[in-house]
């Protein structure tokens, strides 16, 4: 189908504010194309974007999940050792479970000995009894908050019914995520063949379980958990350190080197607005701490946050073909907002472009056209936009009428 530009809009420096770009996979919005190929949930970065800061890691990827925007990356696609970032896959389909009622925070798990075992391998453990039975609460706390490996064990028991079950629940779920380097053999992270993943993949299961499961967080901003009368501190630095830091998750193996994905939320003109970083293969839990805090300082400090149009707002009027309306609003459900380089929101512009011919049935939050947005004149984004209607199907003599009338256009 040809698109066919519509009206163009041209927004003021004093407008600023929050969210969205959405994805095909999900309610996220429209699936972009990184440079290795894989899905991902954030458009890349132009050439006009401001460079970050130097960081001192292996790989780093910093995305606004305001805009859907990826702010600055380097070695993003590079396949690494994920550690005990790999609990937030874990952590996904617990919660998914536990909406699903297939678990319960009060339910008690077993602990079976290759979760008691599991634990005993590495620092990283909830001290959990073997042959005991620990609530899904406690054993969540472990997983996240003291990042117990044998926690993660019987959590993982407890959905799949074995290990291997549940680490092909994690491949399958990471497949419908799109993601293509990342691969599980394990539910804790432990070092094992073929377990990889990416700074720009694990970027997605982060911001995919904040989407999905926003309940998680509370998790995640715990800074110390006491199970079997021992307190363990979260290895989170950033949370005793930045009060806008509710998150997310430290991993570390002699491969790997220290990492953390890190979640900062703080307040603009127009709402709130939060950043997501993930530093890769630091040299000390110090020095990931420090890296994470660069670049969320700057990634809040060097962008201003534009609104384009509410959610539910027409950005324009369609004609719709064979339905029991003549037309449509296009716009989006959610707010429509890009980020740009601190003082340029003035030289924001946006066109529409749709799908033409529109024909019904439409249901509202279909996708029936795109927003480009230029900065300065230059691409910088493009957004999906949808019908903000649901559009039937007209009766068979209006069907009928509407396909004569296009055959003659």
């Amino acid at each position: 189908m040809t698109a066919s530009p519509s009206r163009r809009h041209l927004l003021g420096a004093t407008t600023s504010a929050l969210v969205a770009v959405a994805l095909s996979l999900s309610p996220l919005g429209a699936v972009a194309q990184s440079p290795s190929g894989a899905a991902s949930l954030f458009a890349e970065p132009t050439q006009a974007m401001p460079q970050p800061p130097e960081v001192a890691a292996r790989a780093f990827i910093l995305q606004d999940l305001s805009s859907r925007q990826t702010l600055g990356a380097r070695n993003a696609d590079q396949a690494v050792e994920p550690a005990s970032l790999t609990k937030l896959m874990t952590a996904y389909l617990v919660f998914q479970a536990l909406k699903d009622g297939k678990l319960s925070l009060t339910q008690e798990l077993p602990v079976s000995e290759r979760a008691w075992r599991t634990g005993m391998t590495g620092a990283s453990r909830s001290f959990i009894n073997i042959n005991s039975r620990v609530k899904v609460d406690d054993l969540i706390k472990g997983m996240i908050v003291q990042s117990g490996n044998d926690a993660t064990v019987a959590l993982a028991e407890g959905v799949g019914g074995t290990v291997e079950v549940f680490v092909e629940m994690m491949n399958r779920q990471a497949q419908a995520f799109g993601l293509k380097q990342t691969k599980f053999a394990n539910p804790e992270g432990l070092t094992a063949p073929g377990h990889l993943s990416t700074a720009r993949e694990l970027s997605i299961i982060a911001t995919r379980l904040i989407s999905d499961f926003p309940n998680s967080l509370p998790y995640y901003s715990m800074k110390e958990f006491t199970f079997n009368g021992i307190k363990q501190g979260n290895r989170n630095l950033l949370l005793f350190r930045d009060p806008t830091v509710d998150g997310l998750k430290t991993g570390y193996t002699d491969n790997a080197g220290y990492c953390l994905i890190s979640t900062s939320k703080r307040p603009t003109a127009g709402g709130e607005r939060r950043l997501l970083s993930v530093v890769l293969g630091a040299a000390s839990p110090e020095a990931r701490a420090n890296e994470s805090q660069k670049l969320l300082n700057w990634g809040h400090s060097a962008f201003d946050v534009v609104k384009l149009f509410d959610g539910n707002q027409a950005v324009s009027t369609a004609q719709v073909w064979k339905g029991a309306a003549n037309s449509a609003r296009l716009g989006r459900l959610q707010p429509i907002v890009v980020v740009v380089p601190r003082g340029q929101a003035a030289a924001v512009k946006t066109v529409v472009t749709r799908n033409d011919p529109l024909l019904a049935p439409l249901s509202k939050g279909q996708s029936v056209g795109r927003l480009q947005v230029t900065l300065n004149g230059q691409p910088w984004q493009t957004l999906p936009l949808q019908s903000l209607d649901d559009v039937p199907a007209a009766g068979w003599l209006g069907r009928a009428w509407d396909a004569m009338r296009l055959s003659i256009q």
